[in-house]
């Protein structure tokens, strides 16, 4: 069935926000005092703090101290309107938005469009490495993994075999930009602090984390001195660090590897993750289509000075969905483009209903704020314009930064705790699992190709064909 969201005709300027995330969001606060009626639509029903999932993962905050509900983020925000929906079309010439939810679709119609739909992890057209090495843009993601890497430990306490055990104890970390380092030092923290004493059949300061990328250093976008300190500091924490190292094979029980000489070697390893690489959400090939926009290698579309699409200034492209100056898909730049957007709406809206003639819009201009990463408690590094930071300063900076950026009094707080206890003490309160978290990805995407392959069966035109 399908169900329009709006008359086809509206009394006042109805603008589309496809995507939650940091672009969308705060496009559309921006927009709170605007004579618009506002859609935001998304797969999802919340506001990912992606930065943070890695400590979802390793079991210091739970996925709602950094995905509060879109709906009540917007609740008193009276012209937003949040729909749930993985929009599969956005058709430039109708100006319509068309998204799909439990079987039913959805058409809204817009006058102007902000397509924040952020990016995916890319395998570099390995994506059966995905079964067995998940990646870190989810919160599915995150769960399964702490489901996989608590679940390595649990199966450790019980195993006989020694070779069995070392494998179980082995986790590879694939990609050593910001998320890998983090990962990797909060997977070290977990073995070597919070669990020490926890299992009484092996100790889990034998365990062994790997990390491993195909670039010749630790953190490239940081700059050589930063990535060697990350580096020297990772291994203070007892992190391999395998560098110039390619992943060929993955599998349930471990990975290929070529290593800078170019020979091959295998690791045997239970728990692997993946957080090499992003692609851009597929709705930019169509953007691209329609527009006749370039498209870059990570399928960004190529945008205009003023973040649209050539030959539609109506339609803005924010995140990292864009490629405009080789900025980094970074939440900075998506939530400055969002703002951007949404003042250029503003200001023409205010500008027609006065009968003013817009001037030329002034081209987006990124404010750089930095970058850092944190590597384990009292260790971070920053870098913020030629100022470069590390140790406890830097991770001070850190903690005070991402504390800002998380949406919500209540998340903000409660963050702060899981903070003070982890980082202060050895506790870490999200250490629960499942099966079912570690299981239920793979097996909804069986269901997904059973359920295609009934579907294909009864239909007299696919037999036909």
């Amino acid at each position: 069935m399908t169900f329009p969201t709006a008359p086809a005709a509206s009394p006042r300027h109805r603008v589309v926000v496809v995507g939650s995330g940091f672009g969308g969001l705060f496009a559309t606060k921006a927009l709170r005092r605007a004579d618009v009626d506002l859609t935001i639509v998304d797969r999802t029903t919340h506001h990912l703090f992606q930065p943070l999932l890695y400590q979802v993962a390793t079991g210091i905050l739970s996925e709602g101290e950094i995905a509060p509900s879109t709906r009540m983020i917007l609740k008193d925000q009276p012209n937003a309107t949040v729909l749930l929906g993985d929009v599969t079309t956005v058709d430039l010439a109708t100006q319509t938005v068309t998204s799909v939810q439990d079987g039913c679709t959805t058409v809204t119609g817009y006058d102007s469009l902000i397509v924040s739909a952020g990016a995916q992890q890319s395998y570099f057209g390995n994506d059966p490495f995905a079964e067995h090495a998940p990646g870190m843009k989810t919160i599915d993601d995150a769960l399964e993994l702490r489901g996989r890497i608590l679940g390595a430990f649990e199966r450790a306490e019980v195993c006989d075999d020694p070779h069995e055990r070392a494998k179980l104890l082995t986790f590879v970390v694939v990609g050593a930009g910001p998320t890998g380092v983090e990962m990797a030092g909060q997977i070290a923290e977990l073995a070597h602090r919070t669990l020490v004493g926890a299992y009484r059949n092996f100790d889990t300061r034998d365990a062994r984390i790997i990390l491993l990328d195909a670039a010749p250093t630790v953190l490239p976008p940081f700059g050589l001195n930063l990535g060697n300190k990350a580096a020297a500091a990772l291994e203070d924490l007892g992190v391999e660090i395998q560098l110039g190292t390619m992943v060929t094979d993955v599998d349930a029980d471990g990975l290929t590897v070529r290593d800078s000489d170019d020979e091959h070697h295998r690791i045997d390893a239970a728990c692997k993750v993946w957080s090499a690489g992003v692609a851009a959400s597929p709705l930019g090939a169509q953007l691209a289509a329609q527009s006749g926009a370039d498209l870059d290698r990570a399928g960004r579309v190529t945008v205009e000075d003023d973040l649209t699409l050539p030959g539609h200034p109506n339609v803005f492209v924010v995140g990292d969905m864009m490629a405009k100056d080789h900025l980094p898909g970074v939440a900075q730049v998506a939530i400055q483009g969002g703002r951007y957007a949404a003042q250029q709406i503003k200001t023409e809206l205010t500008a027609a209903a006065k009968d003013r003639t817009t001037s030329e819009r002034a081209p987006f201009r990124y404010r750089d704020k930095g970058s850092m990463a944190t590597i384990a408690r009292f260790k971070a590094v920053t870098k913020v314009g030629n100022l470069e930071l590390t140790g406890v300063l830097a991770w001070i900076l850190w903690l005070a930064v991402h504390v800002v950026y998380v949406v919500g009094f209540r998340s903000r707080l409660a963050t702060l705790i899981s903070w003070t206890c982890t980082f202060l003490g050895s506790w870490r309160g999200q250490l629960t699992i499942t099966d079912q978290q570690i299981t239920a990805r793979n097996a909804i995407a069986q269901l997904h190709l059973i359920h295609n392959g009934h579907d294909d069966a009864d239909d007299p035109s696919a037999k036909a064909s």
